[in-house]
């Protein structure tokens, strides 16, 4: 049976607290200084067709046009007006999803403090950039008692990257209070069947549900984040290849903020024979557990770090057992069983990889059956003596004296 392949690549959050207003990006003009209004008030309505400034590539579909849809999200294929959501990946529609729920705009007076509040907003400061706002928006049956801002920002890479169609989506959340709409079976905004966020390229590997995605959890996207920024969510799309589908754009995951250094990837879809990456914030060893989904069976790790070689551990008896000393970077090592543990030891503190960093150390996954896995990374740690961050880092590292980094097995 084929096997499938996902690497995993997890950059650490450090997010806590509250959203700042700094999360949302303004200063565009209009009523709310986010631009312009792009639908009047409504439930389940859309945008017309809009031109993008730039063409995207989106896991290779060329689009030009797009929709701005009232209930949370974006699309390419035409209007959308479902209103109850689901995870991804879904087969009928490409969308951008930063927040989709049953979005209700009509509601123009209650609990509202200032004007034009509850409304959807568009602009494009430059011809690099698109920025979709839902400001204060309630939900349906004409709610307003809780109200989630979000946004949506697209920004063209191709001058980066040197490929047309190449970019980042961000998704920046402000507030979110509530989660579901009457007519998605929820109660003041709560139950039923909760808000997704995502993207959907209509394609089992081509999709991608947030952490907390379907459940009550979601409104933590607010507090959490994967590039250090609470409420701000980062995704590159490369060479008509979504996060995930290679090792220098992995997906991101959430920080698991339990006071362990580890971080959860929840809902990857995995498939046979295509690989997922995802990174860690390499510490000197890891622990992998699959908490739903399929089963590891195999690993690759990536060569190049310190001397290459690591030690593979496997949960047996009650304890771990060592399975394959000095293992080399690069070389699939099969497992002879399916797991939903093991360890990665061996990375040596000289190495010094920076732990701020979102592709420090890929590892590839091998899995033996087809559905979405949730995957949680844990890492070994020990204290050792502060190492000088970078100045881009300093602002995410205040306040932190020493790095939390893993002992080191010692070699034979």
């Amino acid at each position: 049976m084929k096997k499938n392949l996902i690497a995993l690549a997890v950059f650490a959050a450090f997010a806590s607290g509250s959203a700042g207003a700094d999360t949302l990006l303004s200063g565009f003009g209009g009523d709310r200084d986010f631009g312009t209004r792009i639908m009047q008030p409504n439930d389940d309505g859309s945008s017309s067709a809009l031109t993008l400034p730039f063409q995207i590539n989106f896991f290779g579909n060329a689009y030009s046009n797009y929709w701005v849809n009232n209930n949370g999200n974006i699309s390419f294929d035409g209007p959308l007006s479902r209103f109850t959501p689901s995870l991804f990946p879904i087969s009928d529609a490409a969308m951008i999803a930063p927040f989709w729920a049953d979005v209700d705009t009509r509601n123009q007076t209650d609990n509202l403090p200032v004007p034009f509040m509850n409304n959807v907003y568009l602009a494009n400061p430059d011809s690099r950039t698109v920025v979709v706002t839902w400001d204060t928006v309630g939900y349906y049956n004409q709610h307003n008692d809780k109200q989630n801002t979000f946004q949506l920002v697209l920004k063209d890479q191709s001058a980066t990257s040197g490929r047309s169609g190449d970019f980042d989506m961000e998704f920046r959340y402000g507030q979110l209070q509530w989660t579901t709409g009457d007519a998605s079976s929820g109660s003041g905004g709560v139950g039923g069947q909760p808000a997704v966020a995502g993207w959907n390229a209509g394609a089992v590997t081509n999709s991608y549900s947030l952490i907390g995605s379907g459940t009550q959890n979601i409104t933590g996207l607010v507090h959490d984040s994967n590039v250090g920024t609470d409420g701000v969510w980062r995704f590159q799309v490369r060479s008509e290849e979504l996060p995930g589908s290679a090792p220098y754009n992995p997906i991101l995951p959430g920080n698991v903020d339990d006071g362990t250094a580890g971080w959860v990837f929840e809902n990857i879809p995995v498939g046979t024979g295509t690989p997922i990456w995802i990174d860690p914030v390499v510490a000197t060893g890891y622990d992998y557990a699959v908490s739903s989904g399929p089963r590891v069976n195999g690993v690759t790790l990536l060569p190049g770090v310190g001397d290459g070689q690591y030690d593979i551990w496997l949960w047996q008896d009650g304890e771990w057992q060592l399975f394959a000393a000095n293992a080399a970077g690069g070389e699939h090592i099969e497992f002879g069983q399916s797991v939903d543990r093991f360890r990665v030891t061996g990375i040596e503190t000289s190495a010094e990889v920076n732990p701020l960093s979102p592709v420090a150390f890929s590892t590839g996954l091998w899995f033996d059956g087809v559905g979405n896995a949730t995957v949680t990374q844990t890492a070994l740690t020990v204290e050792i003596s502060p190492v000088p961050e970078p100045a881009t880092y300093g602002m995410l590292g205040a306040g932190m004296a020493v790095l939390a980094m893993a002992a080191r097995r010692r070699r034979r």
